[in-house]
């Protein structure tokens, strides 16, 4: 059999499990109840397939190292690792078309490309294993293979997928079916032909190319434009394409369902029960906790009396509760949601409302991820902020400047290597420096254990756009970037 490619897909702010989740740290990258990402969980369930050596990664450009710092802890197997670095979101098409293009590049027409959502649960891997296997027979005799879930109650919130004529190893797909109203999806459920949408797909590169040119040629073609004007780099681990802004941005805007699977005569379907959940509101996600004798879920220190049927997620913060059923509460430390627990759904709109006004919350956790390390604010006003700044060993910000604000660094952990100005010095802890506007600057962890300091910002400006770059070594351009 051909060469198997998986292929994590991260796409989408995950906005109904705001504030968890949100644009600079999506679904993909929550922690569930074991400490583990949705994405690691993912790449632990791909490292458990044979004769897997690569494994390709279609993720937006600003979520790159954070993906490396999930995909470093757990791969055991040092599986190569190959990126495709979206400019913005243009849908699953045009990332499936690209992720197609780069196998045929790099392993070959008949590679079979494995793709899966980086943000689903699926809890029994021998299934999942069992799955594949009948996929990929089908995906070599030519056929566009989908993974349908076996449904075990009447659900809204999912697309169908109906069971047609049978092949060996799954079913011909006889319709893609949007979400049904409740009604619907009762009948569907009693008749046994239908199952729920995965969004998982397996398929040779070459057959699903050229099907793709049949059915949506105007996706090939503007990725195809795309991948001419960017420039690939070989790494140690595998290949690294940062997709070129200005024409990644002209091609359609469609998913890979409307694009291809409704439109083509050769997509089957392979039925499956995986334990799957797509773990798509709060409501999803309070179902993988045991409940207490009311019905409650709970992460965190609580106080209640008289609550039933409650998910309160805190983990920072005490929480009492007193007289209430039915709610859903997270707690962050900028940010709290209090929704009534069947209407879990909708809590897209707050997150769609915060985008509409800009607010930061819709985008950015108080603590934020760089490359570098992380930085946390804790207290900001008119002309102050204040931030915790922790940079890993052997890790550096960018050689940069500030024309509307100063900067006093205190170093509370380890040891700074700083250049402020025409100085170059070390500080040590409890020691300081202060930065005047307009002076370059850089902050290097020359040390072995991670580098913690306090940072004041002073001025008349204090947004995350007054940054000048002159230098940087993970390749970030000045003019595009936003942020330390």
């Amino acid at each position: 059999m051909s060469a198997l490619i998986p292929c994590i897909v991260a796409g989408g702010a995950g906005t109904r499990l705001w504030p968890v989740s949100r644009e600079a740290m999506p679904k993909p990258f929550m922690r569930l109840a074991d400490g583990r990402s949705l994405l690691q969980k993912t790449l632990e369930r791909v490292a458990g397939l044979d004769d897997v050596a690569q494994l390709l990664t279609v993720i937006n450009r600003e979520l790159l190292f954070r993906t490396l710092d999930d995909y470093r802890a757990l791969n055991q197997k040092h599986l190569g690792l190959d990126f495709l670095l979206e400019p913005m979101g243009r849908n699953t098409a045009p990332a499936i078309a690209a992720a197609a293009l780069h196998v045929v590049c790099h392993y070959g027409e008949d590679a079979q490309l494995l793709v899966l959502p980086a943000d689903h649960l699926i809890r029994d891997q021998a299934a999942f294993v069992a799955a594949i296997g009948r996929a990929r027979a089908l995906a070599d005799a030519g056929w566009l293979v989908t993974f349908g879930i076996q449904p075990d109650h009447a659900e809204t919130g999912y697309g169908y997928i109906q069971q047609g004529e049978v092949l060996e190893g799954g079913y011909r797909v006889a319709s893609f079916v949007e979400k049904p109203d409740l009604a619907t999806a009762e009948a569907y459920l009693a008749g046994g032909k239908h199952l729920w949408n995965a969004g998982m797909f397996c398929f040779r590169a070459d057959v699903l190319l050229r099907e793709l040119r049949e059915h949506a040629p105007q996706v090939v073609e503007g990725v195809e434009k795309c991948l001419a004007l960017s420039a690939p780099a070989q790494g140690k681990q595998g290949v690294q394409c940062e997709l070129d802004a200005e024409s990644f941005a002209e091609v359609t805007d469609i998913s890979i369902d409307y694009a291809l699977m409704e439109r083509s005569a050769k997509v089957a379907v392979v039925p499956c029960d995986l334990g799957w959940s797509d773990i798509g509101s709060w409501q999803a996600l309070r179902e993988l906790t045991p409940a207490d004798a009311n019905g409650n879920q709970i992460n965190g220190e609580v106080i209640l009396h008289n609550v039933h049927g409650c998910y309160i997620d805190s983990p920072k913060r005490l929480v009492g509760a007193v007289g209430v059923r039915d709610l859903v509460v997270v707690d962050t430390p900028d940010a709290l949601l209090i929704a009534d627990a069947h209407c879990t759904q909708d809590v897209k709109f707050v997150a769609q409302e915060l985008k509409k006004r800009g607010h930061d919350a819709y985008r950015l956790h108080r603590t934020v991820t760089r490359p570098w390390g992380t930085y946390t604010v804790l207290e900001e006003g008119s002309r102050f902020k204040i931030k915790r700044i922790m940079v890993r060993p052997g890790e550096s910000l960018s050689l940069q400047m500030h024309h509307h604000r100063s900067e006093h660094w205190i170093v509370v952990s380890g040891m700074a290597r700083v250049v402020n100005g025409e100085r170059d010095f070390l500080l040590n802890t409890n020691e300081s420096t202060f930065i005047p506007a307009g002076h370059q600057h850089r902050l290097v962890n020359p040390g072995v254990i991670d580098l913690v300091m306090i940072e004041v910002q002073s001025g008349e400006y204090l947004g995350e756009d007054d940054i000048v770059r002159f230098n940087d070594i993970y390749g970030r351009v000045p003019a595009s970037e936003k942020s330390n």
